[in-house]
């Protein structure tokens, strides 16, 4: 099967950690993401836990005052959706 090349954009600061991540694995990066492709498409799902960061938990922490509040929630008109978008 023929070979393409895909561009990714990441800090700078990331990439070489995960550079040095994957060399200390054996690895290279292009092999640790085709490991990851391979395993999402076969598993049909993200194959690990998303631990979301601060700013998404602020966020989904607002979504729930939503559906208590629905003055809160004003201009949305249905946060169980937009809830289920942030997780998926």
């Amino acid at each position: 099967m023929a070979q393409v090349n895909i561009n990714i954009r990441m800090d700078e600061n990331l990439r070489n950690d995960f550079e040095s991540f994957c060399g200390d694995l054996g690895l290279t990066m292009t092999e640790a993401f085709n490991m990851f492709a391979k395993t999402a498409v076969r598993q049909q799902r993200i194959p690990f836990e998303i631990i979301p960061n601060a700013e998404t938990i602020a966020a989904l922490e607002e979504l729930e005052q939503m559906k208590e509040d629905a003055a809160l929630g004003e201009g949305y008109t249905d946060v169980d959706r937009m809830m289920k978008e942030l997780l998926a």
